[in-house]
């Protein structure tokens, strides 16, 4: 048994196989989902908080706390299934996700409240300028720690990784019809 080099078309389908690594193409896909998806969470963190603090007249960590939090549920809930097509344990990923906010959530609530209560930083500057830490440490956290190593296998990654194999097979018959 020599060393025999595998071609393009068995690479790929070992990519498509194992789905350790993503295509170029899904890679940017799954981040703009990200995007999408965070986006709408930003959008309940920030509404519930503003709320919070304008309605219900609460200081900057009282009002971050159930506004993180529900950010939190919703974001995860929406970009296990549709950006990271995971069907990993769901009790496991949550803990996993719970960790993360173990210390972020102290570490902002933390800088928020002093930036807002002691420097005297706009409250809404300080919670977007947080949200978009978030957004970064959180994506990566969740792409390589929570859902790394079940990326598409839920029902719709499924149908994507055959969609994948149907279009490389697809590929390299066409490369023999040559």
């Amino acid at each position: 048994m020599g060393d025999k080099k595998a071609n393009p078309s068995e690479k790929q389908k070992q990519k498509i196989e194992g789905q350790k690594h993503l295509t170029p193409k899904q890679t940017v896909i799954q981040s703009l989902k990200f995007v999408l998806f965070s986006a709408g969470a930003g959008i309940i963190q920030f509404v519930s908080f503003t709320l919070l603090q304008k309605l219900a007249h609460l200081p900057y960590w009282s009002a971050y706390l159930p506004a993180i939090i529900l950010s939190v549920l919703f974001n995860f809930t929406v970009n296990r299934k549709f950006t990271f097509k995971s069907a990993n344990n769901v009790p496991i990923a949550m803990v996993k996700v719970a960790l993360f906010y173990v210390a972020f959530i102290p570490l902002s609530t933390w800088w928020g409240d002093a930036l807002t209560e002691q420097a005297h930083w706009n409250d809404t500057l300080v919670l977007l300028f947080t949200m978009l830490i978030n957004f970064v440490t959180e994506f990566l956290y969740d792409r390589f720690f929570v859902f790394g190593k079940s990326i598409n296998t839920n029902e719709l990654g499924l149908k994507e990784r055959e969609k994948m194999k149907q279009e490389a097979d697809a590929a390299q018959q066409e490369k023999k019809d040559r």
